[in-house]
């Protein structure tokens, strides 16, 4: 079986976001990128699923421009068998949408005919949550989204999926072919090794365009202008609680 895995290249967790002076978009250049932490998940448990068994092969896809490589890259370096790389280059104006992504990654899917297809839930740039879902109600296949837990039954060819509810752990069995998205406590990612670095320049990439995968990416949303949250207010501190009511009330209107 095969197992396809959706990774998408973002501004590095650890760096301080910032909008560019002309207000189009946030600051890119010179900027450290890296693999989307919830798509890091779902790799490592791709390859977890092969190591048991349950999988021959996982796919790594990603869906941006020229220097999206590097994040099949790391994907590969973690020890995905090989790569596509559908190229786009992104407009800040009309940004590529969760829909447009997901049309794009069905047309991937039913190239690669995967069994299994694994995405982050979500991107930490937009934080949008929607692709996975969108994917597999274009695919009509079913679906496995926050999941904390995942086994594989091959011989059955179902996946039982424990997901992140508000009430508690949701438990669902979905037949194969299937679509899940990771959450965080799914489990710990690997790092890459020198040796599986340097082997994975040697695997091989296949680039694509949207238009040779017959999708319209065109976008229906213009971005405006980004601004920056306003600054938070600095705090105060009270000596009663009587002025704390008198405050909640007359300047807060709170009461």
């Amino acid at each position: 079986m095969k197992i396809l895995v959706a990774v998408k290249r973002v501004v590095d967790y650890a760096v301080k976001v910032r909008v560019k002076p002309d207000r189009t978009g946030v600051e890119t250049a010179n900027v450290k990128m890296s693999m989307n932490p919830f798509c890091e998940i779902a790799v490592e448990e791709a390859l977890r699923l092969r190591e048991a068994g349950a999988a021959a092969e996982v796919v790594a896809a990603t869906i941006g421009p020229t220097q999206s490589t590097d994040t099949l890259r790391t994907a590969l370096a973690m020890g995905a068998d090989r790569a596509v790389h559908v190229l786009h280059d992104p407009d800040p104006a009309r940004p590529l949408l969760p829909l447009a992504v997901a049309k794009i990654l069905r047309a991937v899917a039913l190239q690669e005919k995967p069994g299994l297809v694994i995405l982050g839930k979500q991107a930490i740039d937009d934080d949008c949550n929607q692709t996975g879902q969108m994917l597999a109600g274009l695919l009509q296949w079913p679906q496995g989204t926050f999941s904390s837990k995942v086994l594989l039954d091959k011989e059955k060819q179902k996946v039982t999926v424990e997901r992140e509810v508000d009430g508690g752990i949701e438990t669902i069995c979905l037949d194969l072919p299937a679509v899940i998205t990771t959450d965080l406590r799914l489990n710990q990612p690997r790092y890459a090794t020198l040796p599986n670095i340097m082997k994975a320049k040697s695997k091989v990439i296949k680039k694509v365009t949207p238009e040779e995968l017959s999708v319209d990416i065109r976008s229906d949303m213009e971005v405006i202008e980004v601004n920056e949250p306003p600054k938070r207010k600095a705090g105060v501190i009270l000596s009663s609680v009587d002025e704390l009511l008198d405050k909640l009330k007359n300047e807060a209107r709170v009461l």
